[in-house]
């Protein structure tokens, strides 16, 4: 399935474009994932939030995709998470770099690494909101379901 068949509207095409254009810039590959992708496709209204995972910085991310955006907010950082987060119009944007855990016996606590974006999927709490689009140039739009979140979606 590509992007352009999903309804992510105008806007949100233009804060993509932005985010891919910028993601190139850094050379981190960045992918929208989470609620918002699975809401699109089952043709829900879409929420007023988005998270990409970056692989790479998410911060350092998010603080170049805030420069080109007209009327975004300052960025909150959330060190002790990895993330940030841009509030513009109506939207919020959460940015984190994509990251696995290990959770030790004697601790609740997981150990966070750096990862890919399958690891990063890996650790998502449903295979529907493991879904991922491309934002990268060579790819861009390219739906990434690596664990069947699109089978699941159709079973309800």
């Amino acid at each position: 399935m590509e992007f352009e068949n999903l309804s992510f509207g105008p806007k949100n095409e233009k804060l993509f474009k932005i985010i891919s254009s910028t993601s190139a810039q850094l050379k981190i590959k960045s992918y929208i994932v989470g609620g918002f992708v699975r809401d699109n496709l089952i043709k829900l209204k879409s929420k007023k939030d988005i998270d990409i995972v970056a692989i790479g910085s998410g911060i350092e991310l998010a603080l170049e995709v805030q420069k080109k955006l007209k009327g975004s907010k300052p960025v909150k950082i959330f060190k002790a998470f990895g993330t940030a987060m841009i509030r513009w119009k109506d939207t919020e944007i959460e940015f984190v770099g994509a990251r696995k855990e290990s959770y030790s016996p004697q601790s609740r606590n997981p150990k966070v690494f750096s990862g890919t974006l399958e690891d990063d999927q890996n650790r998502r709490d449903f295979t529907i909101n493991a879904i991922a689009v491309s934002l990268n140039k060579k790819d861009y739009g390219t739906l990434i379901d690596s664990f069947n979140g699109l089978n699941d979606l159709n079973k309800g």
